[in-house]
């Protein structure tokens, strides 16, 4: 079984056995504290009009939902079938479109771009969640997406993130309940050096045209209330003029 194929059985397994409740999953915050305060960072540094926007690796389409009110055509995209299914049946206004994809895959992220042209891209958190050999394939599929014309927003918890995860995945207790099925279904957050990414965007021919860190909320609270913020560094990145990729 290839790295691709292990991560998209767990994948499965994570969003067949994930509650259908909104907040039920430790990172699906609602998008006021997500996905809003991203695109207020992400629109000012969109150039072409009127390109559609990929949510990669949309999950159950919480963000999604939320772009697609605000771009006319949003294509969330994801290698969890299952996940998928969620997106689509809490969609049945069909205010996006559901594609599963394995961003891996050239031939497939190349498919993509030809269907809808050179897009703006958003990922949230996707990298941290991968294998190492499939985090620069990500980053090329972000390259390829974006073309000439579109940028991309992308999100990660930064190393700071790790030993906050380590803690409350060692807890006495246990880990939070909304965490726990995280680290049960295989997968392994936080685990992104940070001086990592901007390599990852260098050899995609992509360059960082802004970047800072926000905290990334989660749905998850600690034992006194408060809510469970990871720290996280973001980029807009692009293709700019003279490049010679």
């Amino acid at each position: 079984m290839s790295v691709t194929e292990r991560y998209k059985a767990a994948w499965e397994g994570f969003w067949k056995d994930a509650p259908e409740e909104p907040g039920s999953v430790f990172w699906d915050a609602e998008p006021a504290l997500t996905v809003g305060p991203h695109l207020a960072l992400f629109e000012a540094r969109l150039t072409a009009a009127g390109l559609p926007l990929v949510d990669l690796g949309c999950g159950n389409g919480t963000q999604t939902r939320f772009l697609a009110d605000r771009f006319p055509r949003v294509i969330g995209a994801d290698l969890s079938a299952a996940a998928l299914d969620r997106a689509r049946d809490a969609d049945p206004a069909e205010q996006a479109q559901y594609r599963q994809l394995d961003a891996t895959a050239a031939d497939q992220v190349q498919a993509l771009h030809a269907e809808l042209g050179d897009a703006n891209v958003y990922m949230r958190g996707v990298l941290h969640q991968s294998e190492p050999d499939d985090r620069q394939p990500l980053v090329d599929a972000v390259a390829a997406l974006v073309g000439e014309r579109g940028r991309a927003f992308v999100v990660e918890p930064s190393e700071r993130a790790r030993p906050l995860l380590r803690d409350l995945a060692r807890h006495p207790a246990g880990p939070p309940p909304k965490l726990a099925p995280v680290f049960a279904h295989g997968l392994a957050p936080g685990e992104v050096p940070d001086a990592a990414v901007p390599e990852y965007v260098r050899r995609a021919g992509l360059t960082v045209l802004d970047s800072g860190e926000l905290p990334l909320l989660t749905t998850e609270f600690t034992p006194d209330g408060s809510r469970i913020e990871l720290p996280s560094r973001w980029m807009v990145l692009g293709r700019v003029a003279g490049s010679p990729f």
